[in-house]
């Protein structure tokens, strides 16, 4: 057969992005045939993959993209095994590639067959496998559609995006900060209405379990103890209980011999102390209910009612792990 010339080599390598031997070597076996030579590296990759399907793919990067009109956006992580491969320029910009052909697809599934230069995303996972020799997987995929859509991504390691139900005036710059406040603060659920009932009292004994043991020990090095709260989120402080904290707080005020007529002045705090105290859980994982990360004596809630008739619709948040 001919000689193979750097330039096949070099077709093959763009083609592929496997290393110069191995492009070398697949053509050869193919005996110059390009088509064959790709076929010859996919089922190297295929291999590869077979015997690395238990790893974790537990690095790599997470990418975000929205859509021209900012009516969809979508975040996508995609895993290798190692930090190394996952700063790699070139895994770095496969990883965007995908995310700006995921716009066009509603679930992982979907997108995986679709069309990558010629072959599907699937096979192009497969593929890179054989390139890089470690496992290659889309581990994370989430698109959310709204009126407007912003993203945010953080140093390759995670990306969110956020709908929003208007586009009212500055809507890329609140989109954005709500995108980095969700990427920030890891907020999983939009308000403490969400909730699953099972999920706060599990929580509820957890946390508390957890504030008696660190007593404990507070209490055997003499140091002043911890608040163990009955409550952890909004959505166990029924009527009954607020008026049941309200009426405690006026006792205490009675107590402390403050006069009737200026409890009014004072009640409002305490309530608003026993609501924080008693929140915990909501103010961690609720979006609407988190600090504001640029002004922490502001809500979530509060910067967004800053924008006029406008709402969180929903928000998707993906990262590394």
């Amino acid at each position: 057969m001919a000689k193979i010339t750097a330039a096949e080599v070099g077709k093959l390598r763009k083609a592929t992005g496997a290393g110069m031997m191995d492009c070398k070597k697949a053509l050869v076996e193919a005996e110059g045939d390009f088509d064959k030579a790709i076929d010859i590296l996919r089922k190297k990759g295929q291999k590869i993959a077979d015997k690395r399907a238990d790893r974790e793919s537990s690095e790599g990067v997470a990418a975000a993209k929205v859509n021209a009109d900012n009516t969809a956006g979508v975040a996508i992580v995609l895993g290798c095994e190692t930090d190394f491969v996952g700063k790699n320029a070139s895994f770095v910009a496969l990883a965007k590639e995908f995310a700006d052909l995921a716009i066009g697809f509603n679930t992982k599934e979907e997108f995986l067959t679709a069309d990558f230069g010629g072959i599907t995303v699937a096979e192009k996972l497969i593929e890179q496998t054989g390139v890089i020799g470690e496992k290659i997987d889309v581990t994370a995929f989430d698109k959310i559609e709204a009126p407007y859509v912003g993203s945010y991504v953080h140093i390759n390691k995670i990306a969110a995006v956020v709908g929003l139900s208007a586009k009212v005036e500055n809507v890329d710059v609140l989109a954005k900060d709500l995108a980095m406040q969700i990427a920030s603060m890891g907020a999983t659920t939009l308000s403490y209405k969400d909730f699953d009932p099972a999920y706060v009292a599990s929580e509820t004994e957890a946390r508390i379990a957890a504030i008696e043991k660190d007593n404990e020990e507070l209490g055997r090095l003499g140091k002043t103890l911890k608040n163990v709260p009955k409550y952890i989120s909004m959505s166990q402080l029924s009527e009954e209980v607020l008026a049941q904290a309200e009426a405690d707080a006026k006792a205490e005020l009675a107590a402390e011999g403050k006069p009737e007529k200026i409890w009014d002045r004072i009640l409002p705090g305490k309530m608003d102390r026993f609501i924080s105290d008693n929140t915990t859980l909501d103010k961690e994982k609720c979006l609407l209910d988190q600090d504001f990360i640029k002004d922490e004596k502001s809500t979530v809630a509060k910067y967004v009612s800053s924008y006029g008739d406008v709402e969180v619709t929903g928000f998707k948040r993906v990262s590394l792990g």
